[in-house]
């Protein structure tokens, strides 16, 4: 009975977590409270949220830079968001790494890039998050407490989009679509719909004149740096789905659906999708 054994040993497993890294009532009310975007889970979806939270926890090593403190509440935070896009699907899709280090704010990325000439350049910048494939999500506990909806941006959630990407080899804007949670959807679907939405979104940010950026900048939804890779488009368009889903929807119908059904939550349109456990 190897099998029954495995699911019994799994459920134990899961009991002990959940009671050991059990989320004090305030401290889960403070989080619901500090993220306005949790407002369109319902009652039962709330609750299955922080038991997700609780075995994230249990799963995930937090560790801190530059002497910042780790408490409670910087670790449900970061938890609770990033459970959110996997709360229809399952947390076995943050399996294969281990740690999030937590800076108090930017942080320095070095990287190595070859340009078109095939010449290699080593080069620094200033990041918010970052999410190493096999390896950490780095966040700036900064960047992941600006989350009041007035914009779409979310860093936890483009770093853990970034990770739901990677579950299937480098990002690439292509995440692993699985019969269970996505039939009919394929790749062909998928590739329909988000590859003709990118174009059209690169196409858009190449057309506008320099003496407009800024103000290009301010009034996109979608953040200009989407166009940089397939990938970060995915990441910022995951952030605007979660953060802001009606204007999202209002501006991007069609990629709206797509991202919708991908995560099997329509944060726009409360209870049209069927709430399924993970």
């Amino acid at each position: 009975m190897p099998n029954l054994f495995t699911r019994w040993f799994g459920a134990q497993r899961r009991e002990r977590a959940l009671r050991k890294y059990a989320i004090d009532d305030t401290l889960w009310q403070r989080t619901l409270d500090a993220f306005p975007f949790f407002g369109h889970l319902s009652t039962p979806d709330r609750e299955r949220l922080r038991e997700s939270t609780s075995l994230f926890i249990a799963q995930k090593a937090f560790s801190t830079a530059h002497e910042l403190q780790l408490t409670d509440e910087m670790i449900v935070a970061i938890a609770a968001q990033a459970c959110l896009p996997v709360l229809n699907l399952s947390l076995d899709l943050y399996d294969g790494w281990l740690g999030v280090i937590v800076y108090p704010g930017e942080f320095v990325i070095k990287k190595t890039v070859e340009d078109e000439a095939g010449v290699v350049h080593e080069i620094e910048h200033d990041a918010s998050g970052e999410a190493w494939e096999g390896g950490p999500v780095v966040l700036s506990w900064e960047d992941a407490q600006m989350a009041d909806g007035s914009d779409a941006y979310n860093v936890v959630i483009h770093e853990f989009a970034h990770k739901i990407d990677m579950v299937n080899g480098e990002a690439d804007g292509h995440p692993p679509l699985f019969r269970r949670w996505h039939a009919p959807l394929d790749n062909a679907a998928w590739s329909d719909v988000f590859d003709n939405a990118y174009d059209q979104f690169c196409a858009r940010v190449d057309a506008v004149p320099k003496r407009r950026w800024s103000r290009f900048e301010r009034e996109s939804l979608i953040d200009p740096y989407a166009a940089d890779h397939p990938s970060e488009f995915f990441a910022v368009c995951s952030e605007a789905l979660f953060v802001t889903p009606q204007a999202f929807e209002a501006e991007y119908p069609e990629l709206y659906r797509l991202l919708a059904r991908y995560y099997r939550q329509d944060p726009a349109n409360v209870g049209a999708l069927a709430t399924v456990a993970p």
